[in-house]
C-alpha cells in the first residue's frame, strides 16, 4: 500500500495501514527475515514460521478464549508455500522508509494496530499515525495481529468510518 502511495498517489482515496510498519527494517531484522527465508526454502517447510511466528500472531486474549481461531491460524500458517514465505519475507527486508511519504499523504489514513500484537508495536502505529497528516489511530485492546479475525465487527466500524471520510 506504501508503494503505491509512493508510486501513484493520485490513485489513492484512502489507505488502511493495519498491524505494520512504515519503517525500513534494522539490519537484526533484515538479517532475521533472511534466515527466515533461507530455511523455508532448504527445508520446502514452513516449520520456521509454526516455531517462531505463529505463536506471535495472536494476542493472549485471543488464544485464551478462542481455540477456533487458533486452529484456523495454524491450518492458515501450514497451507502456506515455503516459496511464497521466503518472497514474503525478502520483501518486507527491503521496505522502505515511507514516513516522509505518509507525511506527504493528503488522503484520509487509518491506522490501526493491536494491544497485543507480539510483531507490531504500538509506537510502530502511533509513527504512521503521527506522520499522516489526515490520520486516526486504532488500536484494538485484547488483540493481536490479526485485528481483522481477531475482532472482526471492531475491525469492520473502524474500516467503515474510513470509507465514510472518503466518500
Amino acid at each position: 500500500a506504501l508503494a503505491v502511495l509512493r508510486r501513484r498517489p493520485d490513485r489513492v482515496s484512502g489507505l488502511v495501514l493495519a498491524n505494520t510498519k512504515a519503517t525500513a527494517d534494522v539490519p537484526a531484522a533484515r538479517e532475521n527475515r533472511e534466515r527466515i527465508a533461507a530455511l523455508a526454502e532448504a527445508e520446502g517447510s514452513v516449520r520456521v514460521l509454526h516455531e517462531e511466528l505463529e505463536p506471535k500472531l495472536l494476542g493472549a486474549t485471543t488464544v485464551a478464549t478462542r481455540p477456533d481461531l487458533v486452529s484456523l491460524v495454524h491450518a492458515q500458517v501450514a497451507s502456506a508455500a515455503p516459496a511464497a514465505v521466503a518472497w514474503a519475507q525478502r520483501a518486507m527486508a527491503a521496505r522502505l522508509d515511507s514516513l516522509s511519504t505518509l507525511a506527504g499523504c493528503e488522503v484520509p489514513v487509518l491506522v490501526v494496530a493491536g494491544s497485543e500484537d507480539a510483531l507490531m508495536t504500538q509506537e510502530d502505529a502511533r509513527a504512521m499515525a503521527d506522520a499522516a497528516p489526515r490520520s486516526t489511530l486504532e488500536v484494538l485492546t485484547g488483540v493481536g495481529h490479526l485485528g481483522c479475525l481477531e475482532a472482526p465487527d471492531r475491525w469492520n466500524v473502524a474500516v467503515g468510518a474510513l470509507l465514510a471520510a472518503v466518500r
